[in-house]
């Protein structure tokens, strides 16, 4: 009787062992392999790429690295020089053709004026053609001294959003050349997260949903929301050898790496006092709208484990 009795305590002891190893399992299959979470993610933001219109020589430089500039701040400032004599040239261009058109003018409206018999018809119309051509030259000129204007203005450098100055190496002397960047500006109103999600999670995560952000070195978590799913990553077996043949990748049948699809994540608020900066390493968890962190089902974990069993069973 006894030696029955402490065979079903042992019984009852193993399987109890069992069934909380299988719970711990699963709350672990759950946490690492299922569950929309990922310690790969990474602080992003918009970079203005800021180039001069004109090219010259740079007589000052008004920021510093890193320094925070608002939308219209002088950056920094082109000799000017050449830029005001071309406004003084054009300008007297102006005033040259206006008193051009102006003697035109009325040398067409006295003739205008003067009977058929003194002048002809003809004529006339040579006097109209004159005058129309000075009053031509008038709109040129006027349009290049709106150009030379345009140009004295570009001398000064301005910043196009509000933002932080980055990676600044230019300095006074350095020759700026049109279309060049030589300024870079981080957008401080940009900034998002990607997460880089294992393609096994992918199909639990939809947009709109709220995300716990917690950057690594601050203890405060962020939160956000999924703003979009990345529909395509790049393929090494796409590519082509040098023989015009395919390249393919071996895989190793047992072990498959799951592929990573970035997601992003657009930040619903900033602390004033948190210093966040583009490259900051995040752990992007999906929440629920409490915040708490999202969990399987037994029943859907217990299924995921099956069907990777049968699928390893299938390989053998």
């Amino acid at each position: 009787m006894f030696a029955y009795a402490n065979r079903f305590v042992r019984l009852a002891i193993t399987a109890t062992i069992l069934f909380v190893a299988a719970i711990v399992v699963i709350v672990l299959w759950d946490y690492y392999t299922a569950s929309p979470w990922t310690r790969n993610g990474q602080v992003r933001a918009q970079v203005a790429n800021i180039a001069p219109r004109i090219s010259g020589q740079i007589n000052e430089v008004r920021v510093h690295d890193n320094q925070f500039v608002h939308k219209g701040d002088v950056l920094y400032v082109i000799d000017p020089f050449d830029f005001r004599v071309k406004v003084d040239v054009a300008e007297a261009a102006v005033n040259e053709h206006r008193a051009d058109l102006e003697f035109k003018t009325s040398q067409y409206e006295r003739r205008q004026k003067i009977s058929g018999v003194a002048v002809s018809g003809e004529e006339k119309q040579q006097f109209e053609a004159v005058a129309q051509q000075a009053e031509a030259q008038y709109a040129s000129a006027l349009a290049d001294l709106r150009q030379a204007r345009i140009d004295l203005e570009r001398t000064e450098v301005r910043s196009s959003l509000n933002g932080y100055v980055t990676n600044l190496t230019m300095r006074a002397g350095d020759y700026a050349s049109a279309g060049h960047v030589n300024i870079q500006i981080i957008d401080a109103e940009s900034y998002w997260v990607d997460g880089y999600f294992e393609e096994t999670k992918i199909h639990s995560i939809r947009e709109g949903e709220p995300v716990r952000l917690d950057l690594m070195g601050f203890h405060e978590p962020l939160f956000g929301h999924v703003e979009s799913i990345t529909r395509g990553i790049a393929s090494n077996n796409a590519a082509t050898s040098i023989q015009g043949l395919p390249a393919v990748d071996p895989v190793y049948t047992w072990v498959r790496l799951a592929q990573r699809i970035p997601v992003r994540v657009h930040i619903d608020s900033v602390p004033p006092d948190l210093v966040l900066a583009a490259g900051m390493t995040a752990t992007v968890t999906v929440v629920s709208e409490a915040g708490n962190r999202r969990h399987m089902s037994v029943r859907d974990a217990l299924r995921h484990v099956g069907d990777d069993m049968q699928h390893l069973a299938g390989h053998r």
